[in-house]
């Protein structure tokens, strides 16, 4: 009977912290989504506007220059799914660089943490894109501009895959930026080399064989493959090794947690 009640106030306990944590990650949510977008117009909304305008940009332009050459796929799917998953990524790395700084304040508070504050900023990201993601493609397959996914299930389990890498890339990154600003600036200028590499643009099938060994080191390059793959079927060859891209995740998520804990410290001791 003791062992039995010392087991229903553990699970209480757990039960509770994650309450508070749910509050918690909540509060910081709603502080991020005013700081950043304010109440006036049409406040929080631009949250899943923007992405949705810029992806939509980027599809009308492809659709009507044509600029993906040789296509055998539909170019609105094509770049949609590209830019997409390219903005998840993307925005949620940039959003998380030296973070804690601004948030120095918060963190007095006994139950928020640095990991709170990154995982905030990462959840909004990632709803965006998946928001903007999921509106357009029910927006084009309604119009007839795109069909509906040929395997539904491996284009979720792709996305889901995405989505952790850019958890684990924003907690690695947001760690280390806290470090140097050097991070943070070098970072920048890192993505915008690693877009033309991430496959938004193109097919690993379309390259030269020696090439596609060498692009199937880059990991999002893996999950957009499946994700397509979910999309079009037996359209085209495509390419992807989800257990390397589970790997990376692991690895990136691990290296960002052990660093965000000396992060932590540094922001708290200043």
């Amino acid at each position: 009977m003791n062992a039995l009640d010392e087991y229903s106030r553990e699970l209480r306990g757990i039960r509770n912290s994650l309450v508070i944590q749910g509050r918690v990650l909540n509060a910081l949510l709603m502080r991020e989504i005013i700081t950043r977008y304010g109440r006036n117009n049409i406040g929080f909304l631009w949250l899943f506007v923007e992405p949705m305008l810029f992806t939509l940009a980027i599809t009308l332009i492809w659709s009507i220059t044509r600029s993906a050459h040789g296509m055998q796929i539909p170019i609105v799917a094509f770049a949609l799914t590209g830019y997409s998953s390219m903005m998840l990524w993307r925005n949620s790395s940039n959003r998380c660089l030296q973070a804690l700084q601004p948030n120095q304040a918060l963190m007095y508070h006994r139950n928020v943490r640095a990991l709170d504050v990154l995982l905030a900023r990462i959840f909004l990201e990632v709803s965006a894109s998946t928001a903007s993601c999921f509106f357009l493609s029910v927006l084009f397959i309604a119009v007839g501009w795109m069909e509906i996914p040929s395997n539904l299930s491996q284009a979720m389990a792709a996305w889901m895959l995405l989505t952790w890498f850019a958890l684990s890339l924003g907690m690695f990154i947001g760690a280390l930026s806290e470090r140097s600003e050097l991070v943070s600036r070098m970072w920048r200028v890192l993505v915008y080399l690693l877009f033309p590499l991430s496959g938004a643009g193109f097919l690993v099938d379309w390259m030269p064989t020696s090439f596609q060994k060498l692009l199937m080191w880059v990991p999002m390059i893996n999950g957009l493959e499946m994700f397509r793959a979910g999309y079009f079927g037996a359209a085209q060859r495509f390419y992807y090794d989800t257990g390397y891209l589970i790997l990376v995740n692991l690895l990136l998520l691990t290296a960002g947690m052990a660093l965000l804990r000396g992060a932590e410290d540094r922001v708290q001791s200043e």
